[in-house]
């Protein structure tokens, strides 16, 4: 349009829609949670940071610390692990591998379904018994408490083996020595100069306290807080439930999942970073060798553990959920 000719609308017009568009205010930032992205990003970043300075400290500190005197004297006195009872057996019987499979696989899965019921707010799908077709809870909520049951035999028989075999030896302390050694094993992780790793014989004290915990105290209260909040609790039993109520369960049973999973990311890191084929042929292969054959195995379970885990939603757990009750929707 040539400049001498009139613009098509009044100079009102345009002079309006200029004002406007200054004062329309800036598009709201993205917000997850209290906070924006961008701050959201910085604040993972300042506490990575801090973090890894203060992890970096508390390694100089221990470095220090054991080059002391009385380091040196302590670690002298107790190395991290004692000497097991006469009698106590050497190695991994088949069974333990298997039983390691078994018990991880089932974890997993009731670490997912866990999760999955404690965040549904409205379920689809319901199971419910032939017997009560009232008494309906989802099909999530009952995939998880069948993991639960299958978790428990799995748990009873291990227990049951642990004794028969003598393998209790190595993961139940015998001796007070287990906590000043204990002590000796955490100081050498933290001093990143790890305490010599034999499980095939031995393990290190800290080790043994962790896996008595998991076995004998972690899983119990998983156990006992799990049947409180399930459907096998008698609902009318008003003594019983006045002397064990329900918030109790439900305080302690997630803070024990948490237990559970922070213990099989250490659990990990260390298999992978102390020795990777020498531990996982003691896991999965019942040998001590430095060869591929717990690795193979072991890849082969994360497959049999990943497919379940695609697996485990309504289209394939609505046909076996029948084989024990109705299954319906809402």
């Amino acid at each position: 349009m040539p400049l001498s000719q009139p613009l098509p609308f009044p100079r009102t017009v345009w002079a309006g829609q200029a004002a406007r568009t200054r004062s329309a205010p800036a598009p709201e930032p993205k917000r997850y949670g209290p906070f924006t992205r961008g701050q959201w990003a910085g604040a993972v970043i300042v506490g990575g940071a801090g973090l890894l300075y203060a992890a970096a400290m508390i390694v100089l500190a221990v470095r220090w610390l054991l080059s002391t005197s009385w380091g040196v004297d302590f670690l002298a006195a107790f190395p991290g692990e004692y000497h097991l009872p006469e009698g106590a057996p050497v190695g991994f019987p088949a069974w333990l591998g298997w039983q390691h499979f078994f018990n991880v696989f089932l974890m997993v899965l009731i670490i997912r379904t866990g999760l999955t019921v404690r965040t549904e707010k409205r379920p689809t799908v319901f199971w419910s018994p032939r017997s009560n077709g009232r008494r309906k809870i989802s099909l999530n909520l009952w995939f998880h408490q069948s993991l639960d049951i299958l978790w428990l035999v799995n748990g009873v028989i291990f227990v049951v083996l642990l004794f028969v075999t003598g393998q209790w030896l190595r993961i139940v302390p015998t001796s007070w020595e287990v906590f000043p050694n204990a002590l000796s094993a955490a100081l050498q992780y933290a001093s990143l100069d790890w305490p010599t790793e034999n499980g095939w014989v031995n393990y290190n004290s800290l080790q043994q306290l962790a896996y008595f915990t998991t076995v004998f105290l972690a899983a119990p209260l998983a156990a006992l807080t799990g049947v409180r909040m399930s459907g096998v609790w008698p609902k009318n039993a008003a003594g019983l439930n006045k002397a064990y109520p329900v918030e109790w369960a439900r305080a302690v049973h997630f803070p024990v999942m948490l237990y559970f999973v922070l213990f099989i990311f250490v659990h990990v890191v260390l298999v992978f970073a102390t020795g990777a084929l020498r531990n996982l042929n003691h896991m999965y292969a019942a040998q001590d060798a430095v060869n591929w054959t717990g690795f193979w195995i072991f890849a082969a379970s994360l497959v049999v553990i990943a497919a379940a885990w695609v697996a485990a939603r309504p289209l394939v757990l609505a046909p076996i959920a029948r084989l024990f009750g109705k299954v319906s929707g809402r």
